[in-house]
């Protein structure tokens, strides 16, 4: 979360199961003890209640619902830009198809809505832009590929659709499914971000992109999310760009080499100076661990980093190249 602005991820928990369930159902005439209603607190019912959509639960108001999304936020969004960003193409088909089985004709069936296509594609390529131009400012010696990697893993559907759901986007997306398909909920997250950029600009929504997605990289580490196939040969790429001599592997310590779990210890040298030391149960995985190790000192991608430091006045230069590369 960003301090200062009151953003969160928050989930949604269990709902209690109502107070007719257990013995009470022994208490109705003509019900043996410990027997329970059909569809009360069978796992049928705790399941349709579970899974049912909170527009149709009563007093349910749309529109004071999308302005209360808008307040959580602590947004300024276009009411009927946000309105869209939610209005998926499967809903539009879908209610169209129910109003014609009514005995509708095609015109009079037809909705007055506009689906969030045009915005999730204006969300999702400011996002990747933004994010893009915010790596290569704070990583200079990450490579294109490295980037594209934390960019694609940030932007991808499950990742997406897992900070949409702790915002509940799920309860006010329009859509033909419940519960939302992730992809669903992907490009309904997009739509959202489309809006704010044409409410608010592109310095508030990259501000956004980076509250909620660049946060998610906390416990990550770089080589879980790239994969790398030859670190060992990668690093003597990096190391003849700058110069620098061919690392020569040696083993620096050894544990249990005549059992089942042997443990090697593998330091990588440069001019006689040890640059990185990895383990591993092989010789050859104790090789390549050393590569990853100093891989992440070259591009600068430590496990112990700052997570980000948002004291960096580059933000709004980003979104600006940003919206010039969308």
């Amino acid at each position: 979360t960003d301090p200062g602005r009151g953003r969160g991820l928050w989930r949604r928990g269990r709902l209690p199961l109502p107070p007719h369930c257990g013995d009470a159902a022994a208490a109705a005439p003509g019900v043996q003890r410990g027997a329970r209603p059909a569809g009360s607190c069978s796992r049928e019912g705790r399941f349709r209640r579970r899974w049912s959509a909170r527009s149709e639960k009563p007093n349910w108001d749309y529109h004071a619902e999308i302005q209360a999304f808008s307040h959580r936020l602590h947004e300024n969004f276009s009411l009927d830009l946000l309105k869209t960003a939610f209005v998926n193409s499967s809903y539009i088909q879908s209610e169209e198809a129910r109003r014609r089985e009514l005995g509708l004709d095609k015109e009079t069936a037809a909705l007055n809505l506009q689906d969030n296509s045009k915005l999730a594609e204006q969300g999702m390529s400011f996002s990747r832009s933004y994010l893009t131009q915010s790596f290569e400012g704070a990583y200079p010696d990450l490579p294109a590929k490295g980037i594209g990697a934390l960019v694609d893993f940030l932007t991808s559907q499950e990742l997406v659709s897992y900070v949409a759901q702790n915002l509940s986007i799920q309860d006010l997306t329009l859509c033909k499914e419940f519960p939302v398909p992730p992809n669903v909920l992907q490009r309904t997250f997009f739509a959202v971000i489309g809006a704010l950029l044409n409410s608010s600009g592109p310095e508030k929504t990259g501000l956004f992109v980076r509250d909620f997605f660049i946060p998610q990289l906390i416990g990550k580490d770089l080589f879980e999310i790239w994969e790398v196939v030859n670190p060992m040969g990668l690093l003597v790429e990096e190391l003849t760009k700058r110069n620098i001599s061919s690392p020569e592997p040696r083993i620096t310590r050894q544990l249990g080499v005549s059992t089942v779990l042997p443990l090697y210890f593998v330091g990588l040298y440069c001019d006689k100076k040890i640059i990185a030391e990895g383990p591993g149960e092989t010789l050859l995985a104790a090789e390549e661990e050393a590569a990853r190790v100093a891989l992440r000192k070259l591009y600068g991608y430590t496990e112990n980093r700052r997570p980000w430091d948002y004291s960096k006045p580059k933000q709004g230069l980003a979104a600006e190249k940003a919206v010039g590369s969308n």
